[in-house]
């Protein structure tokens, strides 16, 4: 039966008995050497130890159960000690913003809430989003030490089957509210499996998340979690030295990040000629990763393999391409000529496992399949997958449900949010979300077939295609972040560089003729990648602001 081996709880303690001495967990210090390091064994009785007191609590199987911890020990004890107990962890990204945060607990309503003290605090402040509540556990931190070296009794894994619930998980929010993402053990076990086929993850390894709930599959995957020290709620503030002190102090061999957090890190690795040979294997996700990344990347990184899955909080991984694909070498052009020319990003080809289409655009719900047109080949439409790693829906949002899920017999398929195409080698590209496209008069605009043109012009940080008005009417428009150090000061200047900017478009076959820019200081970006912009914020927020139009010479 498969009910008892369905709870992917069940890796610790496998983990703990294959290799009672394996380095699980270590925190490290300014310098990136482990100040704290946790055998599997310890880690092992530290969410033992995390299971029996919740359940003293009154933590059931089936109960949601809030989780306030810092990241790193108390988030991987705590989320693994609700998989012993059956009880399913709601993991809210930190730094969502109030609102959003609120808003999240009052439709997942848990019935506990495990946290630090200053989560406590806001739960009662709040009281009125926290009413499903009913009762508080406080998380105190220093009790690794006292855990660790005590004799816990086992705590026995709940069984659960492959389609129970084992997490809420959230998405970013990045063209809309946060959704609850409904995670059942069976999704968590296909993506431990295809993560470790489609990128060769060996036990053994040693892994420095930058997104901290990635170190849960850790355990699962036999790799040791390496903590550096970078606060969750401002990721882009991490200081590149000291991670790059980490990974090779710790002879860290796979990373997870976001591309920008990267990009930080290989500039700061390349200007101090510092190479962190020990790794094998780079995944960045959360946003396209431009081709000057991958090629910084590889100067920092001589050794190891660059990937950028694709994918979402609904389905990871769903499809990978890797920095030799994107870069090309010697007479085989890479993809990026491709996504300079303004034909999007390739994200490479579909897992195992994983199936993926590309039908026509829809912005209305989809009742069944059969309602779908396919996109012939490199015809952009919109992207929908299914496989075991792929949600079958939201939490408390039907109308979530209806909009983003296609019945098909009985399966389901996600719509992805994002339109894009494959080409006649079967890979897929990458042209933007779809809430984001801009439906001129003309024709329609896609976001990452537009603003890869102009983010290669050397004074700009990043641009976004932003549309004002009704779709079938709207006015194309491009903000424009510059460098820092080439930001232009006055209107005549920003009126320069807007001309610059035309002009490399007008070179660009396909390329449209935008001529209104807005020259904005910094994007709005999502928390957890601070990678994905707000487009449709932005656009708001200049609606009532003027811009440089140029004129039609």
């Amino acid at each position: 039966m498969s009910a008892p081996s369905a709870n992917v709880a069940r890796y610790l303690p496998e983990l703990a008995a294959s290799a009672p001495g394996f380095d699980a967990i270590r925190i490290v210090g300014d310098d990136g050497v482990a100040t704290v390091t946790l055998s599997s064994v310890e880690l092992n009785r530290e969410a033992d130890a995390w299971a029996w007191r919740l359940q003293r609590a009154g933590v059931r199987r089936g109960d949601r159960v809030l989780v306030l911890v810092r990241s790193g020990l108390p988030l991987i004890a705590a989320v693994f000690a609700l998989f012993k107990t059956g009880a399913v962890p709601v993991v809210i990204d930190p730094g969502m913003g109030r609102a959003s945060f609120l808003e999240c607990v009052r439709r997942t309503a848990p019935s506990f809430l495990l946290g630090i003290a200053r989560g406590l605090v806001v739960s009662w402040i709040f009281r009125g989003m926290f009413q499903s509540v009913r009762k508080r556990i406080l998380v105190r931190g220093g009790m690794t030490a006292r855990i660790a070296t005590c004799d816990i009794t086992p705590f026995p894994t709940a069984p659960t089957s492959e389609h129970d619930l084992a997490a809420i998980l959230f998405t970013s929010g990045s063209t809309g509210a946060p959704k609850g993402v409904r995670a059942d053990h069976g999704m968590l076990e296909a993506q431990v499996r295809l993560v470790r086929e489609a990128f060769g993850v060996e036990s053994g390894e040693v892994d420095m998340p930058l997104l901290p709930i990635f170190a849960l599959f850790n355990p699962a995957l036999g790799m040791t979690t390496v903590v550096p020290r970078v606060d969750p709620t401002r990721p882009l503030a991490l200081d590149p030295a000291h991670v790059a002190r980490t990974v090779i102090a710790n002879r860290v061999t796979n990373s997870f990040g976001a591309p920008v957090l990267w990009a930080k890190i290989a500039e700061h690795c390349n200007a101090n000629d510092i190479t962190l040979p020990s790794l094998r294997r780079v995944l960045m996700a959360g946003a396209p990763v431009s081709p000057a990344v991958f090629a910084a990347m590889r100067r920092a990184c001589p050794n190891a393999s660059l990937h950028s899955p694709y994918g979402a909080t609904e389905a990871l991984p769903v499809a990978t391409i890797e920095a030799a694909e994107v870069l090309g070498s010697g007479e085989t052009p890479g993809t990026a000529a491709v996504t300079l020319a303004g034909r999007g990003t390739c994200v490479g080809r579909p897992v195992s496992g994983v199936e993926v289409r590309v039908i026509g655009i829809v912005d209305d719900s989809i009742a069944n399949l059969s309602e779908t047109r396919a996109a012939s080949i490199g015809e952009i439409g919109e992207i929908i997958v299914r496989g075991p790693v792929a949600s079958r829906s939201y939490d408390n949002l039907p109308e979530a449900d209806a909009s983003a899920k296609i019945p098909d017999s009985n399966d389901v398929w996600h719509r992805m949010g994002d339109v894009g195409y494959f080409d006649d080698a079967g890979r897929l590209w990458f042209c933007g979300r779809k809430a984001e496209r801009v439906v001129t008069s003309g024709g329609t605009l896609f976001t990452e077939c537009i603003e890869p043109v102009y983010n290669s012009h050397p004074a700009v940080h990043r641009t976004a295609l932003l549309g004002f008005g009704k779709p079938g009417s709207q006015r194309a428009a491009l903000a424009v972040e510059p460098m820092p150090e080439s930001a232009p000061h006055d209107s005549a200047a920003r009126r320069a560089l807007a001309r610059e900017l035309r002009e490399l478009a007008a070179a660009t076959p396909g390329a449209p003729d935008i001529r209104v820019f807005y020259f904005v200081e910094k994007f709005p970006v999502d928390v957890r990648h601070n990678a994905k912009i707000h487009r449709l914020r932005l656009a708001r927020d200049l609606a009532r602001t003027p811009g440089i139009e140029l004129d039609l010479r």
